[in-house]
């Protein structure tokens, strides 16, 4: 059978800004013969890629599984790096995680006593990715503040950070961060352990209005983002929090900011667009 070959009506002069996508869909209108315009052949948009770096010496093996879902949320993370001395004992819970989780481990001796050489080869690890790779994220999963010039060197260049830590991490990377969550919230529940002593429980009403950071973030967000009717999209809300802070609602207990709202009781909530749409005012008004 002959084959035949069709005209594709692009303009050669930027074709070399044409990505995968691009080339796949004039593939495929070159054998259906259907058009390049044709709106079953627009591309999807693409996931955002994301590296994930971890400090096995400074956080806890036992929310990888919850980082990991909870960074799914954003894009795909085709990198993933854990850091430490894999010939200590202590590196052992972090051991079981690598291959379920396909989790690279890079091994880093500790040349000196008292000295965390992870550290180093971690933000070399990051600037050799920051440059080489196309990303859209990072990850850091530490409890340790040196990591806050690094997360400002790469917010510098537009890139989004995500940060992982447990209780005890200092505030300036905490708040370095776009997005910071504590890993303890995100810790996974053995079947034998009573519902009590978990420590990611949902904060109730009278506790979300007794914090004070909290009550004036979420008001202040919602004022600077609200229409002339003075009522608020929650996606711009949303917005305007991830670009002033490093809230998470599930520091909180709840998965969607959404489920925070409903439960604070701080505003009024109406539905618009067939309830495609969330919009909030303030109570107070």
């Amino acid at each position: 059978m002959p084959y035949i070959v069709r005209r594709i009506p692009f303009n050669i002069k930027k074709i070399h800004k044409a990505t995968i996508n691009d080339v796949y869909f004039v593939l495929i209108s070159i054998v259906s013969g259907r058009p390049l315009n044709s709106t079953a052949w627009c591309a999807m948009p693409e996931d955002k890629r994301i590296a994930l770096l971890i400090d096995c010496d400074n956080v806890s093996h036992k929310s990888i599984e919850g980082v990991i879902d909870e960074l799914s949320k954003y894009g795909k993370v085709n990198i993933r790096h854990a850091y430490g001395n894999w010939k200590s004992a202590l590196m052992s819970g972090w051991e079981e995680k690598l291959h379920p989780h396909a989790i690279k481990p890079i091994q880093q001796f500790a040349y000196t006593s008292g000295k965390n050489a992870t550290d180093a080869a971690m933000i070399i690890d990051a600037m050799d990715l920051l440059y080489t790779e196309q990303l859209d994220g990072f990850a850091l999963m530490t409890s340790d503040s040196d990591f806050t010039p690094l997360v400002m060197r790469i917010l510098s260049k537009g890139i989004t950070v995500y940060g992982f830590g447990e209780k005890k991490t200092p505030m300036p990377f905490v708040k370095a961060c776009s997005q910071f969550i504590y890993t303890e919230n995100l810790e996974q529940v053995d079947e034998e352990e009573k519902p009590s002593e978990t420590s990611h429980s949902k904060k109730s009403r009278i506790e979300l209005r007794k914090d004070t950071w909290l009550v004036k973030l979420l008001r202040t967000a919602v004022e600077q983002s609200a229409d002339e009717d003075g009522w608020s999209h929650l996606g711009r809300v949303g917005q305007y929090i991830s670009n002033k802070t490093s809230f998470s609602p599930v520091n909180y207990g709840y998965k969607k900011l959404s489920d925070l709202i409903r439960v604070s009781d701080l505003f009024e909530i109406k539905m618009k667009d067939d309830n495609s749409g969330m919009y909030i005012r303030d109570s107070r008004k």
